[in-house]
């Protein structure tokens, strides 16, 4: 049972959502940045860094339904969710440092045994905090359009966080000399933005924890119960056996698959397709901040005109036309050549547009995932937040592994150089890295696009989901006790 709950306040709102810049520091680091480290710097081949990545990935996807499951049943005095995050700040702020500070002079093998080491480290306890921290969200707000709003403030956050840090890496830690050395292809920069990010990332993660902790009372408690494991396997199968969950499912897992692709490439685009300085790279993501906090704040707004299914197509379809054209024209021989002033313009309106799509898309494809918590319960009577999110975020990230594979194959297949300088890599291996990459993100988008358009919760549905667990929650009223039969030994005699 839980308290009522009061209507939260900006300042719980805030605190909450500052959570999310945790994973985005992490998330945009990783995706950003560490190929081209491990790969350009430290000198492993991209096949073998792609594999690692994998192997963190495969490891996480598993780790994630186990907590999800665990702190869904736990029961402690700070509730099912907040001893888990408190636990993962210190060991994941560490291990992310030392993920950007390998030994020098150490073999290849030794390596990739320290890489994997400190990746499957950050992503358990990454696990710990962001996967509670996201199940928080559903029962904060349980309203159809209050919920996105929710949602779209939390995502507001992870896009200042993650693409603030990423300027800050480009314009101070990593930052380019006029002589062009330093920048992202030299080690020392690495130390400070590895030390800046894991201060940022455990205060963001104590600060969140902290401040949702008042709300504790008002959360679902886990029940009391004993179970076996056949008994949990059973319930874990019901919950997840949901038309829904499983349309939402194969979205995400498209998009993860294309995310991870795109990801991967796009500081290979920017350096050597487009011959970017990495003060214009910076300049691109301070735009795409503006762009994506744009799309994450009218989020609700689509969704409250347009519904939630149907606004997230119309965003999605929108950002992947407007996301390839660029490389569509030059492939085609339109666009101006590198160097010039009115290419990175037309790269800096493309940047804007297309987060602001992407960013809307996010917000909408999280809140739809979010409303099938109370289909769920509907439809099993148990309530499981931890469960349908570690499951969502398994299989998304079992695929994204394949994204990765995908980035590094394709750098492979063309034999992208090492050690390779902006404007110096032959302009066929460039060409030929467009043209691979065009049809993989367009279908692998496509299919998203067309998996989501069978996804069958509205707001109607998901109103009379919560009006038929209002019901099931509110006791039925007591019959009044029958009078008793009178005695006819008291009763008068008629005649």
């Amino acid at each position: 049972m839980t308290s009522p709950r009061p209507p939260l306040s900006l300042a719980t709102k805030l605190l909450y959502a500052v959570g999310s810049v945790a994973n985005a520091v992490k998330l945009r680091g990783l995706s950003t940045f560490l190929m081209l480290f491990y790969n350009q710097v430290v000198g492993l081949p991209p096949q073998t860094v792609t594999f690692v990545l994998m192997i963190a990935l495969v490891f996480d996807a598993i780790v994630d339904p186990l907590v999800g499951q665990i702190s869904d049943n736990f029961k402690s005095r700070l509730g099912r969710r907040h001893p888990f995050m408190y636990a993962a700040a210190i060991p994941v702020s560490v291990a992310y440092f030392l993920l950007w500070n390998p030994p020098q002079g150490w073999s290849d093998g030794q390596l990739v045994a320290y890489l994997i080491a400190c990746l499957l480290t950050v992503r358990l306890f990454d696990t710990f905090f962001e996967l509670p921290h996201s199940t928080l969200a559903p029962e904060l707000a349980k309203d159809y359009d209050e919920r996105t709003k929710l949602i779209s403030l939390r995502m507001l956050f992870a896009v200042i966080g993650g693409l603030g840090m990423t300027v800050l890496a480009y314009q101070v830690f990593l930052k380019e000399n006029p002589d062009g050395t330093g920048g992202v292809l030299a080690r020392d920069g690495y130390l400070a933005y590895s030390i800046a990010a894991a201060l940022l990332i455990f205060t963001c993660i104590i600060l969140s924890t902290a401040g949702t902790q008042n709300q504790i009372p008002y959360l679902q408690t886990a029940p009391t119960r004993k179970i076996t494991f056949k008994a949990m396997a059973k319930e874990v199968a019901a919950t997840l056996n949901n038309r829904a969950f499983v349309i939402a499912t194969l979205t995400g897992m498209f998009v993860a698959v294309a995310v991870g692709a795109r990801n991967a490439l796009e500081i290979y685009f920017g350096l050597y397709f487009w011959e970017l300085s990495q003060a214009q790279l910076a300049g691109l993501v301070t735009v795409s901040v503006l762009g994506g906090a744009a799309g994450v704040v009218t989020a609700p707004q689509v969704a409250k005109r347009m519904g939630k299914k149907h606004g997230a197509i119309l965003l999605f379809a929108s950002a992947l036309a407007v996301g390839v054209s660029p490389v569509v024209a030059r492939l085609f021989g339109i666009m101006p050549p590198n160097g010039s002033g009115l290419l990175y313009g037309l790269l800096i309106v493309e940047t804007v547009i297309n987060t602001a799509l992407a960013g809307g898309t996010g917000v909408l494809l999280v809140s739809l995932v979010a409303d099938v918590i109370e289909d769920a319960e509907v439809k099993t009577g148990r309530r499981s937040e931890g469960l349908l999110m570690s499951a969502d975020n398994l299989f998304k990230k079992l695929v994204s592994g394949v994204g990765v594979f995908i980035s590094g194959s394709v750098l492979a297949l063309i034999s992208f150089p090492e050690n390779a300088k902006r404007g110096q890599v032959d302009p066929e291996i460039i060409h030929n890295m467009g043209l691979i990459y065009l049809p993989v993100i367009g279908v692998l988008f496509g299919l998203g696009i067309l998996s989501l358009s069978f996804f069958n919760i509205d707001k109607a549905k998901h109103e009379d989901n919560l009006r038929q667990l209002a019901e099931r929650r509110t006791p039925l009223p007591e019959e009044p006790e029958a009078d008793p039969a009178p005695d006819a030994s008291t009763q008068p005699l008629k005649a």
